[in-house]
């Protein structure tokens, strides 16, 4: 479901042949991001490439990984995300919270 690469000590995520970001795969999502946060200073980046719908079970696993993140000192941010995704994110305010890059270079390059 999800592919990861460790890129001069940033983690990124990406979901492997997925277009939805929704409950049936939010929680192991979840499961498997959440823990690199118990390291202080983590740096994680989450590519949305190619996801074209989240549910609020997605946003608040996103939202959980934020907060997971600045407890200890992390980074977490997103890229690649669609034009009807982003709408989402404007219509729920979110994209006021999360750092959000157009593209993977821009958002490592920023850490």
């Amino acid at each position: 479901m999800l592919k990861s690469e460790n890129k001069n000590g940033i983690l990124v995520y990406s979901f492997k042949n997925a277009d939805k970001f929704n409950a049936p795969v939010a929680e192991s999502v979840k499961n498997e991001i959440a823990p690199r946060f118990l390291k202080p200073d983590a740096k994680v980046v989450f590519n949305l490439q190619g996801i074209n719908y989240i549910d609020s079970s997605g946003f608040g696993t996103l939202l959980t990984l934020l907060k997971r993140a600045k407890t200890n000192y992390g980074s977490f941010k997103i890229c690649n995300v669609s034009d009807q995704v982003m709408e989402l994110f404007k219509l729920l305010q979110l994209h006021n919270i999360f750092e959000i890059y157009g593209t993977e270079e821009e958002c490592i390059n920023c850490l």
